[in-house]
């Protein structure tokens, strides 16, 4: 966090436990952030918070030193069994929830507090383990927290402290009545300490504050006014297989002469690069290990227009200044809200208009709201329609690309041997094409060569090598 995003509020000048300021300093915090500076005195003194605040301001912060700083200063409810949890997180992703249980495991790392983390979708008996063996800070999803519930593996009469995240997401995923149904289990919303954080304080969550929490103060922290007034925005919101059949649908409704496309990850941009280029649409991937020579000479055939569609990260897009970007897909949802603004600033540059279209998937559109709160509107949907789902071609195989016949010593045909020098780095199952070899004329030389060393002779098969 910047200077310039944090208060004149030390941790120091707090009334925190010992063992959390020794755990502040562990994570190298000195000064609050807006939200810490006006949220956390109220919790500290024992009054519920309402507060509107987006990814990366400190939320996480501010409500697991409250949490923790109650815990250490209220004993225990008498006669509470160890699988019976004191303070409860939910978060409406895995994803936040994972990076809320490592922030809390810096912050409590010199009290005693057990926290246990549960999310749907793997470690299913090793998290029901963790929980058998005593938790005080239950972090989780709902859907994996409800199984667990029912399986009465753990129940929620000693709850001293509730936190709601991310409340506006719930309602998005379809999450609110698993959130009723384990408030339901609580002691009375006065009986305990409740924190609610959503980046939109909406009607409906309004409402939920009203019907859980005790009287809670609100607390807002808005960001500076951000607005992108001739881009035309639009989300969709999709399954995760369904993202690469959407954006070659889109693409090839529309004239992508000039189309930026955005991933969180190289390994995205590689992946969808290949299917774009398997279905006719030519692009190029731009990653933050591209040499430069190639990076120049990438940004100037897009810039040219010989290079209709662009993938790109973040880190590989900071800077660019590329004269009219038609489209700009935000085919991984960003999340930090201002990586949003600077993605679809690459479009409707000097007085020009541009679209921008974003996919909400399964795995970043918890990301959406920030950006809408962001911004200060809500962006538009469209319908995910069969028209726009193509039936795909395969990926082509990127990798094949810088033949020159040179065979890496021979190994890269030997069955088990290594791959030669040119497909080194070829994804696993596409390495050492024996279809592309069939017609060397050497051929009868080279297998009477390889006969001789210890691996089995192998005929060259007649279609493309199976991953």
């Amino acid at each position: 966090m910047s200077e310039k995003h944090l208060s004149d509020t030390s941790f120091a000048s707090l009334n925190l436990p010992e063992p959390l300021q020794l755990g502040i300093r562990d994570a190298g915090f000195e000064y609050c952030t807006p939200i810490q500076a006006e949220a956390l005195p109220l919790a500290l003194e024992g009054r519920d918070v309402e507060g509107q605040a987006q990814t990366g301001t400190g939320k996480s912060a501010a409500f697991l030193l409250a949490t923790m700083a109650h815990l250490l200063k209220h004993p225990a409810p008498e006669g509470r069994k160890p699988t019976q949890p004191r303070a409860i997180i939910l978060a409406p992703t895995r994803e936040l929830a994972i990076q809320i249980h490592k922030d809390a495991d810096v912050l409590a790392k010199h009290t005693d507090l057990k926290l246990v983390l549960v999310y749907g979708g793997t470690g299913y008996d090793s998290q029901r383990q963790a929980l058998e063996a005593g938790v005080d800070i239950l972090i989780g999803t709902p859907g994996r927290l409800i199984d667990y519930f029912k399986q009465h593996v753990f129940d929620l009469k000693a709850i001293q402290v509730m936190v709601l995240d991310e409340a506006d997401r719930m309602f998005d995923l379809g999450f609110i009545k698993d959130i009723r149904y384990l408030f339901h289990r609580m002691p009375a919303p006065e009986k305990r300490l409740n924190m609610l954080f959503s980046a939109t304080l909406s009607m409906k969550v309004n409402e939920l504050a009203y019907e859980h929490m005790n009287n809670p103060t609100a607390v807002n922290v808005m960001p500076e006014r951000v607005t992108a007034d001739k881009v035309k925005q639009v989300v969709y919101y999709t399954s995760n297989d369904e993202k690469i059949p959407l954006l070659i649908g889109l693409l090839k409704h529309m004239d992508p002469h000039r189309t930026l496309v955005f991933t969180n990850t190289k390994h995205m941009a590689e992946k969808v690069c290949g299917f774009l280029e398997g279905n006719g649409l030519h692009a190029e991937v731009l990653s933050g290990d591209v040499p430069q020579n190639k990076r120049q000479r990438l940004l100037q055939e897009f810039t040219e227009g010989k290079l209709p569609v662009m993938i790109a990260t973040d880190v590989a897009a900071r800077g660019l200044h590329i004269p009219e970007v038609s489209h700009v897909f935000n085919f991984d949802l960003p999340q930090d809200p201002e990586d949003y603004v600077h993605r679809i600033g690459r479009t409707a540059r000097a007085g020009a208009s541009g679209d921008a279209i974003s996919f909400a998937c399964e795995d970043y559109s918890f990301s959406l709201p920030d950006i809408e709160a962001y911004i200060e509107h809500k962006i538009p949907s469209e319908p995910v329609t069969s028209e726009l789902l193509p039936e795909l071609q395969p990926p082509v195989r990127r990798e094949r690309k810088p033949r020159d016949d040179k065979r890496g010593g021979g190994r890269g045909g030997k069955p088990g041997g290594r791959p030669g020098r040119d497909n080194r780095s070829a994804p696993r199952g596409q390495r050492s094409k024996p279809a592309e070899r069939s017609g060397d004329k050497p051929r009868p030389k080279q297998d009477k060569k390889n006969a001789a060393k210890p691996a089995p002779k192998r005929k060259a098969p007649s279609g493309p090598a199976i991953g």
